[in-house]
């Protein structure tokens, strides 16, 4: 099996997290290209530096005039609707990457079959969820985050102690301010701020918005 992934050494080191299968090669790119006889496409870099729904959908053009193969896109926030059936959106943001279950976005029968033997290759699970922006997991962890800058806000305790609480509370990896960063702060902003148009409990808190948009 070759797959071809387009990504940087960060997004390298977090796919592989849980090693690769014996049969499969894998052609690293740092931007869509044709590959010969690849059976896949995963384009970790999607979301990077693509600015509204005009630039993605430029992406998706181009991929679809290179391949008509499979490819997996790291499209969080569903930046683009509609896509074709060769098209599987996943939740690539850091951090979620190394998991060894992949969130992806509900699809057609036989893409999912072939996205599975994908991500088998590289001893991943997937979990299909429902098409909508920032999948499941996303969504939790922006909102902690949102609950963490309001706690700020209110003077309940500094950025390190509540990191430290919800470690040792919760057993989470990350305190909500240290997965901020790694994450991005302006993907949660705007994650955020997407869900919150159709539901007000999303509404990022002013202090994130402050140092989001700072």
């Amino acid at each position: 099996m070759l797959v071809a992934i387009v990504t940087d050494e960060a997004g390298k080191q977090e796919w592989l997290a849980q090693g690769m299968q014996a049969d499969v090669a894998i052609n690293w790119l740092d931007k869509p290209a044709t590959v010969p006889g690849a059976d896949a496409y995963i384009d970790l870099l999607f979301s990077e530096g693509v600015n509204g729904y005009t630039s993605s959908f430029n992406r998706v053009m181009e991929w679809q005039q290179l391949t008509s193969s499979l490819v997996i896109i790291n499209d969080v926030l569903k930046v683009v609707e509609n896509l074709h059936l060769n098209f599987i959106r996943i939740n690539g943001w850091p951090t979620f990457l190394q998991r060894p279950v992949v969130e992806a976005a509900e699809t057609g029968i036989v893409e999912k079959r072939k996205a599975a033997l994908i991500f088998t290759a590289f001893n991943k699970t997937v979990e299909w969820v429902p098409d909508v922006p920032g999948f499941i997991s996303v969504r939790v962890v922006s909102m902690i985050i949102n609950e963490a800058y309001f706690a700020l806000e209110e003077k309940v305790s500094t950025k390190e102690a509540i990191d430290t609480a919800m470690k040792l509370g919760t057993n989470y990896p990350f305190g909500p301010f240290e997965w901020s960063e790694k994450i991005g702060l302006k993907n949660v902003h705007t994650l955020l701020t997407t869900l919150a148009e159709g539901n007000s409990r999303y509404q990022p808190s002013p202090l994130l918005i402050k140092e989001a948009l700072s």
